[in-house]
């Protein structure tokens, strides 16, 4: 099982530093939720990794095929929903208008199926505990 690990930073911020393999990012909340903007919110690094998860697995596909597609982006925004709906995502990915028809249909098909999209397609399973530790 892969890991990530968040600390806070300072016990007076939001500001929390996230260990995920060999890499280290500051994560915090905007200004308005009581944050200091020191780094992107959790939910904005959902949309990053749902965008760069669906950018890196179409060109994954492109370099089996021996596609030269040139350069891709995909915006994800989303929409944070009240409790109990749905949180919307609407991609966008855009392509060389160079590519074939056949291409970019195939392209937008594998574009839903990186893992970041199928694991929030699908249904997820949470298991929770609580450590109760030294704080020394």
């Amino acid at each position: 099982m892969k890991k990530a690990t968040a600390r806070r930073l300072d016990p007076d911020s939001l500001r929390h530093e996230v260990q995920v393999g060999g890499h280290r990012l500051v994560v915090d909340e905007p200004k308005d939720m009581g944050g200091g903007d020191e780094g992107p919110s959790p939910q904005q690094l959902l949309a990053a990794a749902l965008a760069s998860c669906t950018a890196i697995t179409m060109e994954l596909y492109a370099q089996r095929k021996e596609w030269d597609i040139g350069a891709v982006e995909v915006d994800c925004e989303y929409e944070t929903p009240e409790p109990g709906s749905p949180t919307k995502f609407k991609l966008t990915l855009r392509l060389s208008n160079q590519l074939s028809q056949e291409q970019v249909e195939k392209l937008g098909t594998i574009a839903s199926k990186c893992p970041v999209h199928r694991a929030l397609a699908g249904e997820v399973m949470f298991e929770e505990r609580i450590e109760l530790v030294d704080p020394n």
